[in-house]
């Protein structure tokens, strides 16, 4: 019974595999790029694929959420996910105009990031009516690892190699090899210095992401 069960369990996984690996070959043609051995997990929603760059052996958890908004007459990428990268699911990327992941990114579930912020001035029409606003730039630099939860904000850059607790909303810059925690965000400890060998290697290359 139990050899029964172990390759009812790998047909299973097999399936999910398969399937995912499928679903991203029929959409990778409508993005502005797809990588090689990149795999997006359904459910997924999408909006705005065409504004959208994605790297090689990126992996995608079901789910997710990934959006470009219309920006006037720019057509330039406004989502960039470096190769390598890994979204547990249930991550939600938004961008007006630039949010960019560098290589080797982790995301725990239920990761928020964008660009902007929803208007809310305007106490006669409702929130999701007004626009966006506070459109800022977002980098989150390769090797670095979010926790589950994290909200980052516009504006932020989150340094290499950087880790930022569960539950954290980040509002500001957090430094390279750092920890930060906390809702707004704060630095409680340096990994290792910047200039060190080991930090300079912290991103080890993988053949296929973390799953």
């Amino acid at each position: 019974m139990r050899y029964v069960s172990h390759l009812l369990v790998f047909a299973y996984q097999a399936s999910i595999r398969v399937r995912g690996k499928i679903f991203s070959l029929l959409i990778s043609g409508a993005f502005a790029r797809f990588g090689r051995n990149t795999v997006l997990m359904s459910p997924l929603r999408l909006s705005g694929e065409e504004r959208i760059a994605i790297g090689d052996f990126v992996f995608f958890g079901p789910d997710s959420w990934l959006q470009t908004i219309p920006d006037g007459d720019n057509k330039s990428v406004a989502i960039s996910i470096g190769s390598r990268s890994s979204a547990s699911g249930a991550c939600v990327i938004s961008a007006v105009r630039s949010v960019t992941l560098e290589e080797s990114v982790l995301l725990a579930r239920n990761v928020y990031i964008s660009d902007h912020i929803h208007r809310y001035a305007d106490t006669d029409v409702p929130v999701m009516a007004q626009g966006v606003d506070k459109i800022q730039p977002v980098l989150i630099k390769r090797g670095a690892w979010l926790g589950q939860n994290v909200v980052v904000c516009p504006g932020v850059t989150i340094g290499q190699g950087a880790v930022i607790g569960a539950n954290s909303v980040v509002v500001k810059d957090v430094p390279d090899f750092s920890v930060a925690v906390g809702a707004p965000a704060r630095v409680v400890k340096a990994i290792r210095s910047p200039e060190s060998k080991i930090a300079r290697n912290c991103c080890i290359t993988q053949d296929k992401p973390l799953k």
